[in-house]
């Protein structure tokens, strides 16, 4: 629910509110505005009496939220959030901003050719897998740790913020040594235990949406992180599983400007693995850059047909280096720099 504070209320009848709410055992998010304050809570309803917490000093209404997303819903938080994610990277604002880089680290030479390619080209943020869940427990399943310090390389040296996938709850705080934003996969997206650990180290996450699931039960999990304190998440539409085939998943355009209606979180998307083929990443690209999308994660890679893993959808340097330029005019179009 939401208590709306009176336009005259001072600050300790809204401290005095919030304490209450504190003792009953809810969660509060006081916001202060120019005009007035309000304070989410997010806790056990049949706990409260409205009508005794409508009493109080400085209390002017008391609005239920409707939706079961409290917290990364836009009837508590009204504007766009925008995720500082360091270096200057900022995903949600004016700013389109592209995360590039090969699904797996195979290497110092590999990322660091990868890295500096895609940096030229004007991408903002680099990836790179340390951890890689396979379908097939024989498939390569990535570096690890010495992936993990080759990535936190780069990033020292090229001065780039850098993305990693965590995929178990006992890897969270090793990775989040290394890495500046974690990345929980579609294979995790209702991994609940997980998607706590990772709201509890406060870092950015990109929390990409399951392969079956609605757009509620993706906003439902991104409450998961944001209900331990971690207000920055980024949402990323990668595909839905449909019954088309030529195609490995659906791209759902229409969650852009769905989650934007429903949702205050930044929200980009992945076209790489959304087609499963370069050869349509170009176009995917290009429609969820004039849907609105805050951003990109592209899948790059110097040798595709030698790549560890995902080789058939991801682009090689010159071919990411023409899309970067075919972007520019569509993201000026819809009000963003780039």
């Amino acid at each position: 629910m939401i208590i709306v504070m009176k336009p005259d209320a001072t600050r300790q009848d809204i401290q005095k509110v919030e304490q209450r709410l504190l003792d009953l055992g809810f969660h509060t998010h006081p916001i202060y505005g120019e005009k007035k304050t309000v304070i989410g809570a997010v806790g056990d309803k049949s706990r409260i009496d409205p009508s005794n917490l409508a009493r109080m000093v400085g209390v002017e209404a008391i609005v239920p939220i409707m939706k079961p997303y409290k917290l990364v819903g836009r009837e508590l938080t009204k504007e766009p959030s925008v995720v500082d994610v360091g270096s200057g990277v900022r995903f949600g604002g004016e700013e389109l901003v592209v995360i590039a880089g090969p699904c797996a680290i195979e290497g110092e030479e590999q990322i660091y050719q990868v890295a500096q390619a895609v940096k030229k080209s004007g991408a903002r943020v680099l990836r790179g897998g340390a951890f890689k869940p396979r379908t097939s427990p024989y498939s390569f399943q990535g570096l690890e740790e010495e992936g993990l310090k080759l990535l936190y390389q780069v990033k020292q040296d090229l001065d780039m913020p850098v993305i990693t996938e965590v995929v178990d709850t006992r890897d969270v705080e090793l990775v989040s040594r290394y890495s500046d934003i974690l990345q929980v996969g579609a294979r995790n997206m209702q991994n609940f235990r997980l998607l706590s650990e990772c709201g509890k180290t406060k870092k950015p996450v990109l929390l990409k949406r399951g392969l079956s699931s609605t757009i509620e039960e993706w906003l439902m999990a991104a409450e998961y992180i944001v209900s331990e304190g971690d207000s920055r998440v980024i949402l990323c539409e990668r595909g839905i599983r449909t019954f088309e085939t030529a195609t490995r998943n659906t791209m759902d355009i229409n969650a852009i400007a769905v989650v934007k209606e429903l949702s205050h979180l930044p929200i980009i998307a992945d076209p790489s693995h959304g087609t499963g083929n370069w050869k349509y990443v170009n176009a995917a690209a290009r429609a969820f850059v004039a849907a609105g999308a805050d951003g990109l994660i592209i899948e790059v890679h110097p040798d595709p047909q030698h790549a560890a893993s995902d080789g058939p959808q991801s682009l090689k340097p010159e071919v990411f280096d023409e899309l970067m330029q075919v972007l520019k005019p569509i993201a000026q179009a819809v009000g963003r720099t780039f």
